[in-house]
C-alpha cells in the first residue's frame, strides 16, 4: 500500500472568514504591482492555475476595470480584496491577494516587482 500524497495546502481567508481560499501550494513568489488599481488596493498578488484554487465564499462584489479581461472580487461583508479571476474561460491563471495569508507562509516568497503604473516590465 503506497502513502498517500501529502498535503501542502494552505488557507487563507478575507477578515470576517466569509471568504475561503485553499491554495493547492504555498506561493514561491509573490508579485507587487505599482498599477492605479493594485497601489490603491494594497495587495501583492500570488498566481495559480485555477485547479490549484478552491475558492469558498458567500457572494462578493467584482470590478472589472475599463469593463475587460478580469475580475477583482472582494468579500461583501468586510471589504477585503481576495483575488481576481479571469473573465475569458480560455484563460487559466487566476491572482491571490497574498496579503490574506498567514505571514509565515510568506517569508519564503521572492517579492517581483513589476512597474504595471509605467513600462511594464518585471523586476
Amino acid at each position: 500500500m503506497s502513502d498517500p500524497k501529502p498535503d501542502h495546502s494552505v488557507l487563507c481567508s478575507c477578515h470576517c472568514g466569509a471568504v475561503t481560499l485553499r491554495l493547492a501550494h504555498a506561493p514561491l513568489e509573490v508579485t507587487h504591482c505599482n498599477c492605479s488599481l493594485c497601489r490603491r488596493y494594497g495587495v501583492l498578488w500570488a498566481y495559480y492555475s485555477k485547479a490549484e484554487v478552491t475558492i469558498t465564499a458567500e457572494p462578493t462584489n467584482a470590478y472589472a476595470w475599463n469593463g475587460q479581461h478580469i475580475d477583482f472580487h472582494r468579500c461583501s461583508t468586510c471589504g477585503c480584496v481576495t483575488h481576481w479571476y479571469p473573465r475569458a474561460a480560455s484563460r487559466d491563471r487566476l491572482g491571490i491577494n497574498a496579503r490574506l495569508l498567514d505571514p509565515a507562509v510568506l517569508e519564503g516568497a521572492r517579492v517581483k516587482q513589476v512597474d504595471g503604473g509605467g513600462t511594464g516590465i518585471f523586476y
